[in-house]
């Protein structure tokens, strides 16, 4: 380190600290919340759009991770009053008119059952997995933001640590209110990237493992309902059920091309 930059580093401490005791004094104006933030430079803005989409994924993660929307307990028992009576038509009519998780999973399973245990099975899991890589991608965003959100403060740290060398350049050290508030802006900029990136990291672990409790209870719904489900009767009943039929028509092999010249 060299004399001019220790130098200029207690000047703008001790200007830091004569600020401080001049705000502690009655009557001295202290700084706005948009003062600090257009302190800050260019970069207080990406971090604000950042700052409110976290807010967004937060809020949209909790909700839609909640047990009422994932597996709301009005369906369930629906679907539950379908399959004690034997309706299976009406239980995959209902899954379509309803939108969850657990809505979801069931119809899936359903629309394969004529065609026999392991493939409902198949299609159960598959479903799962689906709305597993569903929300996980939603609440991956919060991870995005954590990594980049320091990134950008770094950036105007780095901004402003220039204008603070540039600034001792020009001026010297016989201004040291303008040296402290370039670095002012270096410490506003790293503040307001890790005060984005904490909340985000946290909340996406946090919702991370409320989507793996999720995905766990649909698998055992969907297991406890298929469990002594009627899968002889009901192979090849996909009209019974209601699901769609398979489009897959017989080949023809000995049909004459159109363009086959005739004998």
């Amino acid at each position: 380190m060299t004399p001019t930059f220790r130098t200029a580093l207690a000047l703008a401490l001790t200007t830091g600290l004569l600020r401080a005791q001049e705000a502690a004094a009655p009557g001295v104006h202290e700084k706005t919340l948009m003062e600090v933030f257009h302190e800050g430079g260019w970069v207080m803005y990406p971090l604000l759009i950042a700052s409110m989409l976290m807010v967004w994924l937060i809020i949209d993660g909790y909700m839609k991770t909640a047990p009422k929307f994932a597996y709301p307990k009005e369906q369930v028992d629906q679907v539950d009053a379908f399959f004690r009576a034997g309706d299976y038509r009406g239980a995959y009519t209902y899954t379509q008119s309803v939108v969850s998780p657990f809505a979801d999973v069931m119809r899936a399973g359903l629309r394969m059952a004529p065609e026999g245990k392991e493939m409902t099975e198949e299609a159960i899991f598959s479903e799962i997995n689906r709305l597993n890589g569903d929300m996980q991608g939603r609440i991956s965003y919060l991870s995005v933001i954590g990594v980049c959100t320091p990134m950008i403060g770094l950036v105007g740290t780095v901004g402003g640590m220039m204008n603070a060398f540039s600034t001792l350049g020009t001026s010297g050290v016989g201004d040291p209110s303008k040296l402290a508030g370039a670095i002012g802006e270096v410490l506003v900029a790293t503040a307001s990237g890790l005060a984005v990136a904490i909340p985000a990291f946290i909340f996406y672990y946090l919702i991370r493992n409320r989507v793996a409790g999720n995905i766990h209870d649909l698998n055992e719904l969907a297991q406890a309902r298929f469990r002594a489900f009627p899968y002889d009767e009901m192979a090849g009943k996909i009209d019974e059920i209601g699901a769609e039929a398979p489009i897959a028509a017989a080949p023809v092999w000995n049909a004459p091309a159109a363009d086959q010249p005739q004998a």
